[in-house]
C-alpha cells in the first residue's frame, strides 16, 4: 500500500507492545498509565448522566458547537479559577476529545515538516509520536526533579528557535517532577523573550498527596506581562473524574484557538456532547472536591508505600526522587553491587517474576538513558505493590 511519508517518522507505542506481555496469569503490572478504575465516583457520574438527559436531552444528544457545549466550557472555567487561573472565560476555550487531541491540535496547526520542537527529556511518549507525526525535529530539554533546568532550555531555544515548547511541569509523566514556581515564572520570561509558544499539559496537577503545588503557567501568566500571548494550557478530567469520557480542553490565544476549532471541525466535528452535558453535571453537582480528595489519600498511600519498598528490597541498586503527587515513579539503575543497569533487561526479567513496568528509552526524544525506567502505582493495592517490588527485587 502506497501509505503516507510521514508515518515514517513514527512507530507503534512500546508500552502499547508492551501490554501484549501482559497475559501472564498472576502478573503484577506497574507499567500502565491509567488510573484506578476503583476509584471512579460511579454514582456520581449516574447521577450526572441522568441530570443531563432530565434537564437538556436535545442538546445532549444532538450534534453540537466545535468550541464545546458552552454549559461545560463554562464549569470548566470555573473549575480553572478555583485553581487560581481567573483569567480564563468560557468563550476563551475549546473543549477536546480528551487533552491527547489538543496535542494532535497543535501538531496540525503549528508544526510544518522540519520544524524544531523542545520537549523534556523524559517526556510523554504519545507527544514525541504526535510531533514526529507532522514532520517535527524533536529537541529534548533536560529535567532534574524540580522540572526542566531553564538554563539549558534558554539555551536549546536560543539554539534552534523552536516552533513550540512542550511541558508537563506538575507531576509529568514519566517524570514525576514538579517544575518550582522560581522556574514557572523563568519559563514565561523565556516565552516573551523570544516569542515562542509553551505549551502547558496538565493532566495530573491535582494528583497531589500533601502540599498543593505552585500555580500552573496559566495561573502565573498575569505576573509576566505579554506571557498568555506564548501560552497554551492543556486539562484534562481522565485522570480525576473518568478517562472514558475522553474530555479535555485547551487555552490559548485566540488566533491559535480558532485555527484549533477549524481543524477539529474536520476531524470529529466536535467531542461528544453526551460526555460534555454528562462532565458539565458533575462540575456543577459539587462533588469533585470530595472525588479528588479521596483519589489524593488513596494514590498517595500507595506511592508511599512504594518508595518504602524500591528503598527495602532493591536498595542502592535504583535511585529516584519519592513523587509527590501524579501517578508514577521515574527511577534509575546505578549498577552497585554488579547488578543490572540495563533497564530493557531487567523488564524482560521482570516479566518471568511476575512483574511488569516500562523501560525509559522511549520516553526519550533524543539521547535516551538505558538505565531508567517508569513504574505506576496507580492500580496496585499496597499489598500487590509491595509483593511486586519484592519480584522485581528478584529479578535484579
Amino acid at each position: 500500500m502506497p501509505f503516507a511519508a510521514r508515518l515514517d517518522n513514527v512507530e507503534t507505542s512500546a508500552i502499547r507492545e508492551l501490554f501484549k506481555l501482559l497475559g501472564k496469569p498472576g502478573i503484577i503490572s506497574f507499567a500502565g498509565g491509567f488510573p484506578d478504575s476503583a476509584m471512579f465516583d460511579v454514582q456520581g457520574i449516574q447521577a450526572a448522566v441522568q441530570k443531563a438527559l432530565a434537564d437538556a436531552p436535545g442538546p445532549a444528544l444532538q450534534y453540537g458547537a466545535t468550541e464545546g457545549y458552552d454549559p461545560l466550557r463554562a464549569q470548566i472555567a470555573a473549575f480553572m479559577h478555583a485553581k487560581g487561573a481567573a483569567s480564563v472565560q468560557p468563550g476563551g476555550l475549546i473543549v477536546t476529545t480528551g487533552s491527547q487531541q489538543a496535542l494532535d491540535l497543535l501538531g496540525k496547526v503549528m508544526v510544518d515538516p522540519g520544524d524544531r520542537v523542545i520537549v523534556e527529556g523524559p517526556t510523554f511518549l504519545a507527544t514525541i509520536q504526535c510531533f514526529k507525526l507532522y514532520g517535527a525535529q524533536m529537541v529534548s530539554a533536560p529535567i532534574d526533579a524540580q522540572g526542566v533546568q531553564v538554563d539549558r532550555l534558554e539555551q536549546l531555544i536560543v539554539a534552534h528557535k523552536p516552533k513550540l515548547v512542550y511541558l508537563i511541569p506538575t507531576f509529568g509523566n514519566p517524570s514525576g517532577a514538579m517544575l518550582s514556581r522560581e522556574r514557572r515564572l523563568r519559563v514565561l520570561e523565556l516565552a516573551v523573550k523570544y516569542q515562542t509558544l509553551v505549551v502547558e499539559d496538565d493532566p495530573y496537577g491535582d494528583l497531589y498527596f500533601g502540599e498543593a503545588p505552585p500555580p500552573s503557567l496559566l495561573a502565573l501568566s498575569p505576573q509576566v506581562p505579554g506571557s498568555a500571548d506564548w501560552l497554551v494550557h492543556c486539562g484534562s478530567l481522565s485522570k480525576v473524574l473518568s478517562p472514558g469520557l475522553r474530555v479535555g480542553w485547551m487555552v490559548g490565544p485566540a488566533a491559535l484557538l480558532a485555527k484549533a476549532t477549524m481543524c477539529k471541525q474536520f476531524s470529529d466535528a466536535h467531542t461528544s456532547t453526551f460526555a460534555q452535558a454528562t462532565a458539565a453535571a458533575y462540575l456543577e453537582s459539587g462533588r469533585m472536591p470530595a472525588t479528588l480528595q479521596h483519589v489524593r489519600q488513596v494514590y498517595g498511600e500507595r506511592a508511599r508505600a512504594m518508595g518504602a519498598a524500591l528503598q527495602r528490597e532493591l536498595g542502592d541498586a535504583v535511585t529516584f526522587t519519592q513523587p509527590q503527587g501524579g501517578l508514577f515513579f521515574w527511577a534509575r539503575l546505578t549498577g552497585a553491587g554488579g547488578k543490572l543497569a540495563d533497564a530493557g533487561e531487567l523488564a524482560r526479567r521482570a516479566i518471568a517474576q511476575g512483574v511488569a513496568f516500562v523501560p525509559g528509552s522511549p520516553f526519550f526524544a533524543a539521547d535516551p538513558d538505558p538505565s531508567s525506567f517508569r513504574l505506576s502505582f496507580a492500580t496496585a493495592d499496597v499489598a500487590r505493590i509491595e509483593e511486586g517490588i519484592a519480584r522485581l527485587g528478584r529479578a535484579l
